[in-house]
């Protein structure tokens, strides 16, 4: 079975914890504050890997964690940072966030690598917080969380010459012939289902086509499963539209499917193409060849009658297919930008929002305090006053005062709950 479609959650490693140490060596009194900041956690990567033609390897592994980074360590030693984590896919997948629907990576060429989740930044240790009003301090961080989500991942075959028409039109026999490929070949339509390749070699270089599944009219909207088949029609940098001889309107044929390439993706008319009419072997096909030429001469396209059975003009046919990519550039998406990005201001990450839950519970929401309170450890008292200076640096102390907190309010700011009063950390 051919996989085009995966689902994969992916989790970036967290940093290692800062330490509380302090200098200890014979001769040195009051050596001061020691402790190693934790080193990064890894990042994760997609990389494209030729070798793979389907998503077939996320079917059951589905969950993939980058190491988290080293704990600091005394007399200031760093910790090791988390070894990344790269996840192979095939050249052609399009990865998205599944929450947002957010393109992150759109892997097109051979090694290329995107980044999808980032480590998370190391705690820092004792010793980063010594300053002059603080010569001894007894506090550290922990390491920050690693980003996480769930990622959609699309794969859109990349090819060099696509072989696109109805069903039973003679791609995969064509395939067959032109390549080592194996596509299951019968005397029945919609005998390819799942899209195939093949490497031809013509004058010493190596062409990969991509047997399309046939279309119907309705393709585009998703009739006889043309959206699956169509999105592998893009990466195609010239397309090969065989016509079924033996049908009773191979031009009408070839409307219809250039029609529907055209509401799918209007960047399709645009694309280089040739024209094949397949069993010139048959008498019906050598008969209709002349007025099929005169009907389809508008269209500007090269001609050709092929016979992939016997072999007739087959040649002839990859040696035009070599000459349409040798005057095209190397790869289809430098010609043209498939959606507009969209354009939005950055978040301020100090900027935060209090809600009010219920009677006695808040919510304080925000990129910068939120990573704050997950980094700061509570089992340091020094770091529960930090906290509290920073939550009235913000404006946070004063913004829920305005809002009526009153003492033992419970105040949630990420995944850490805390009770309001002037007597503990959140108060004054």
């Amino acid at each position: 079975m051919f996989f085009d479609q995966a689902k994969i959650h992916v989790q970036a490693g967290a940093g290692g914890n800062g330490i509380v140490a302090f200098r200890r060596e014979k001769f040195v009194p009051r050596g001061g504050p020691a402790g190693g900041n934790g080193g990064p956690g890894g990042n994760v990567y997609i990389v494209a890997d030729q070798s793979m033609n389907t998503l077939h390897a996320f079917r059951r592994n589905v969950h993939f964690r980058a190491e988290r980074g080293s704990h600091g360590g005394g007399t200031r030693k760093a910790g090791a940072t988390g070894e990344d984590l790269l996840i192979q896919v095939p050249v052609g997948t399009i990865a998205r966030i599944a929450e947002s629907d957010t393109v992150v990576a759109d892997l097109v060429r051979d090694g290329q690598q995107a980044l999808v989740a980032r480590g998370g930044r190391g705690g820092r240790g004792n010793a980063a917080f010594r300053s002059g009003r603080n010569q001894a301090p007894r506090l550290a961080e922990k390491g920050e969380v690693g980003e996480e989500h769930w990622l959609d991942l699309e794969l859109k075959i990349v090819a060099d010459a696509g072989l696109v028409g109805v069903p039973n039109a003679g791609k995969s026999t064509l395939l067959s012939v032109i390549s080592e490929a194996t596509p299951r070949i019968a005397d029945y339509p919609f005998t390819t289902v799942v899209p195939n390749l093949g490497v031809a070699e013509v004058s010493h270089v190596q062409i990969v086509f991509a047997d399309i599944p046939g279309l119907l009219e309705g393709a585009h909207d998703g009739v006889g499963l043309g959206l699956e088949f169509l999105r592998h029609v893009e990466r195609s940098r010239v397309l090969v539209h065989l016509l079924d001889g033996a049908s009773p309107d191979p031009a009408g044929d070839y409307e219809v499917i250039n029609q529907e390439m055209r509401l799918f993706n209007p960047a399709l008319a645009k694309r280089p193409q040739l024209i094949v009419l397949n069993k010139i072997d048959l008498p019906q096909a050598r008969e209709i060849w002349p007025r099929l030429q005169k009907a389809l001469a508008d269209t500007g396209n090269p001609f050709f009658a092929i016979s992939a059975v016997t072999g007739e003009n087959v040649q002839q046919l990859l040696y035009e297919v070599k000459s349409q990519l040798d005057r095209l550039p190397a790869s289809v998406e430098m010609e043209e930008v498939e959606e507009l990005p969209t354009l939005s201001p950055e978040e301020d990450e100090r900027s935060f929002q209090v809600t009010r839950l219920e009677d006695d519970l808040w919510l304080v929401e925000g990129v910068a305090i939120e990573r704050v309170a997950q980094m700061t450890n509570w089992d340091y008292y020094e770091a529960g006053l930090r906290f509290q200076r920073i939550l009235s640096a913000m404006g946070i102390s004063e913004a829920l005062r305005k809002q009526g907190v009153q003492d033992g309010d419970t105040v949630q700011i990420g995944e850490v709950e805390l009770v309001w009063g002037f007597e503990n950390a959140l108060g004054e």
